[in-house]
């Protein structure tokens, strides 16, 4: 059985591939210029994923808080640097963004736990 963590994955490298398949300029670009946004520059990429973190967890879009906490998980931030960020973004979000919270919760949580080998 599949855990939220593949199948956010999967539908999402399925759509990308959808949306980029249609050659659209502007959101090719778009694409683009948040992948560039995201590499090292003057401040590192693990400060930038939890930049990321808080700014989507304020504006209350779970696909970006799944993706940036699995981008930070990758980059080898810790749980509690993580929720550290998740409390910054709920204190400037305010109580809206508790379930939110929740979700990116229960997300790291799948992030952290141990995977069957493949094919299991």
């Amino acid at each position: 059985m599949k855990n939220q963590v593949e199948e956010f994955n999967e539908y999402r490298q399925k759509m990308n591939e959808k949306i980029l398949g249609d050659n659209n300029k502007i959101i090719k670009r778009i694409f683009n210029l948040d992948t560039n946004a995201f590499t090292a520059g003057a401040l590192d990429v693990k400060t930038k994923e939890l930049l990321g973190l808080v700014a989507s967890t304020v504006l209350r879009c779970d696909d970006c808080i799944k993706y940036h906490l699995e981008t930070s998980y990758k980059e080898g931030l810790s749980k509690e640097e993580v929720m550290e960020a998740l409390s910054i973004a709920t204190l400037v979000g305010g109580t809206i963004v508790i379930p939110h919270l929740r979700r990116a919760y229960e997300f790291w949580e799948e992030l952290e736990a141990p995977q069957p080998p493949k094919g299991e």
